[in-house]
């Protein structure tokens, strides 16, 4: 390390006598400041900006598939710049992570807990996986739509998770009801247990996520998510009504 030259010091003495002395303590340091942000963190838009940040994560997830959806994608549908983006979440794959961790997972735990609080009783059960259904739907109507476009379809970025962390806490564990059901004479012999939790699949789940097709075919925007379920149990409990 050099040393300053004493030249060096008088000159600097010689400014300081020119210039007013710069404020002590906090205060004084924080008015000295030149505008702009400070180290560390940047700027936030508020407390509820890394919210704000997974809903734009799962509205372009949505639009445009996980694989085809960049952070500044992400970041321009927040309305933020991509290294408030990278400093919240790094990279894509870690975003990924937080959309499943924070918002998917919870979906379906909050599915899970009233259908595994049914009980034996199929009807029981039943009911409250339409219900459950219609209450996550209702809460999160971006579930449906990126249920079939990342685990549907063939390639999806969101299959692996339905066998590895899904798959056992609902499908299954309702699966294993119904054969006991059906062991003991409660449920139609002709029926296979697997393809009823198909069948649940189908009457509560595909219809919320085709919901703008049909509203539009069928001129029926007057129909909501809660007059679905209602028709599901109506349907599941008393069939067409033609015996």
């Amino acid at each position: 390390m050099s040393i300053p030259s004493t030249h060096g010091r008088r000159k600097a003495g010689k400014r300081a006598t020119a210039e007013p002395a710069e404020p002590s303590g906090r205060a004084g340091r924080a008015g000295a400041r030149a505008p702009g942000r400070s180290p560390g963190r940047p700027g936030a838009d508020g407390p509820d900006l890394r919210e704000r940040l997974l809903d734009a994560a799962i509205a372009c997830f949505v639009r445009e598939g996980i694989a085809a959806t960049s952070l500044r994608t992400i970041a321009s549908e927040a309305g933020v710049t991509p290294a408030l983006l990278h400093y919240y979440f790094g990279d894509k794959s870690q975003l990924q992570d937080a959309v499943i961790g924070e918002r998917v997972l919870p979906a379906f735990q909050a599915l899970r807990e009233p259908v595994a609080a049914a009980g034996d009783d199929v009807a029981e059960l039943v009911a409250a996986f339409v219900n459950g259904v219609g209450r996550v739907v209702a809460a999160h109507p971006w579930l449906p739509p990126l249920w079939v476009r990342e685990v549907l379809c063939e390639g999806g970025a969101l299959r692996d998770l339905l066998f590895e962390r899904i798959g056992p806490q609902l499908p299954q564990m309702m699966t294993a009801r119904f054969a006991q059901a059906q062991a003991r004479g409660e449920i139609n012999e002709d029926l296979d247990p697997r393809l009823l939790m198909v069948s649940l699949v189908g009457l509560t789940l595909f219809p919320a996520a085709g919901a703008p097709i049909w509203r539009r075919l069928l001129q029926a925007d007057d129909l909501d998510f809660d007059a679905l379920r209602r028709h599901t149990l109506a349907l599941l409990d008393r069939g067409l009504g033609m015996e």
